[in-house]
């Protein structure tokens, strides 16, 4: 064989978490585009530094790590023997989704989608099906071949292997808990994750007989862990209230931003961090944006566990962004605040345990696990709801301490929308 027929050996990368990441040739020139580079500068934890010093990991590195993760089951499925049926691109193609899964978030991870901002799987969509990832992607896999990794990402490919970009147990989920759990220095995401790649399977599906990813019955304890290791970090890290108010801070500073005309929001997702914060201070300096900056953070004067509250009870404030700022105005005004001295926070709702994926048990047979579980397993239902209303608190935060009554937030909570709209300016909010 001639050196120019020498197969191009894989670049290696060094990554504190799995060491060695073997990356192909294509997945470097993706690697290489300016969409991709930009992850660089957008931390994956958002404002989450501020509170734990070490989360100022990237999506850069999360989505290397996702890569790695895909290579690395797929070299297991292969001496499954179970690629053997696949659509001879379904790898590559599953690789490079992994790669590019998260190329269209926001500044600050998942703030900006609290208020409305289209979702980053959608702002993915003219980054991958266009540009020089769109090239790229054309010339390796064809032209068909961006459609396929957004179908992938967005999980409505007929894929057998769409369970590992999303799904129950997606490659995604194994890398951010494991890693934002080593990076934060906490470790309650750290989870098996050796053990569960190991239990990854293709099964048939027991309803349509179709094949799809799935996990051996051996691996169910790690799963399990997994889901505990995912309320964790939701309890202690994501939704902690430092990082609860920091995000307050920063999504009601662009809002701000946004109705006022300073900011463009076809513009957001171009943003790196500091580019957002820099064009902010430009723009429109404000003491919200200090505050923010030098880590003032807003203390809570209220809070409550959704554990406590009525089911119902609070959603407008993590659905109704426009009611929000127009309540959060008038609370201020009633406290003798500034408008922006006083933000609600209610985390949007997100699926704690979410559960759905195919077992193939001892016996050779496969059995859908679903969030209601099976014999012998844990209620997942009853302990998701448990779970999650440990996790979520309904808080209100402020610049300064002022007096805040706790029945009479828990009851302006519990009314509907339009009964606070009908509240707006007639009466006092808290009386």
């Amino acid at each position: 064989m001639s050196a120019s027929e020498r197969p191009i050996p894989d670049e290696i990368i060094r990554d504190p978490l799995w060491n060695n990441i073997r990356v192909d040739r294509v997945a470097l020139r993706l690697v290489d585009t300016p969409a991709f580079q930009r992850l660089r500068y957008v931390r994956q934890l958002g404002l989450a530094y501020l509170i734990y010093p070490g989360a100022s990991h990237s999506r850069f590195e999360h989505a290397l790590g996702t890569y790695h993760l895909a290579r690395r089951t797929l070299t297991l499925f292969g001496e499954q023997d179970n690629l053997r049926a696949l659509d001879p691109d379904a790898c590559r193609l599953v690789r490079y989704a992994a790669l590019l899964h998260d190329i269209g978030h926001y500044p600050f991870s998942h703030a900006l989608e609290e208020i409305g901002a289209v979702h980053h799987e959608e702002v993915a969509r003219p980054l991958i099906m266009q540009g020089a990832v769109s090239v790229i992607l054309r010339d390796a896999l064809g032209d068909d071949a961006p459609q396929r990794i957004m179908d992938l990402i967005r999980g409505r490919s007929d894929s057998p292997l769409q369970g590992l970009i999303s799904g129950s147990l997606d490659l995604d989920k194994i890398e951010y808990l494991k890693r934002d759990a080593f990076m934060c220095g906490v470790n309650y995401g750290d989870i098996d994750a050796d053990r569960l790649l190991d239990s990854l399977t293709i099964v048939e599906n027991p309803e349509g007989g179709e094949p799809m990813v799935g996990i051996f019955e051996k691996g169910l304890s790690a799963l399990e862990s997994l889901l505990f290791a995912k309320y964790q970090m939701y309890r202690n890290v994501y939704w902690h209230h430092a990082v609860r108010s920091a995000t307050a801070m920063y999504k009601r500073l662009v809002e701000s931003a946004l109705r006022a005309g300073t900011l463009d929001a076809g513009s957001l997702a171009s943003f790196t961090d500091e580019g957002l914060l820099h064009e902010l201070g430009e723009r429109a300096p404000t003491t919200l944006l200090s505050a923010m900056r030098e880590r003032r953070l807003y203390k809570r004067v209220f809070e409550c566990p959704a554990a406590e509250l009525q089911p119902g009870i609070g959603e407008w404030i993590a659905d109704d962004r426009a009611l929000v700022v127009a309540v959060e105005d008038q609370l201020a005004k009633e406290l003798r605040l500034e408008p922006g001295q006083l933000l609600l926070d209610y985390p949007m709702k997100t699926q704690m345990l979410g559960l759905d994926i195919p077992v193939r048990r001892r016996d050779g047979s496969v059995k859908r696990l679903t969030a209601a579980g099976w014999e012998g397993a844990v209620n997942l239902p009853k302990l998701s709801e448990e779970l999650y209303g440990s996790a979520r608190w309904l808080r209100v935060f402020a610049a300064t301490r002022v007096p805040f009554a706790r029945d009479a937030v828990i009851r302006l909570a519990s009314f509907s929308a339009d009964e606070v709209r009908s509240r707006l300016g007639s009466r006092s909010l808290l009386a």
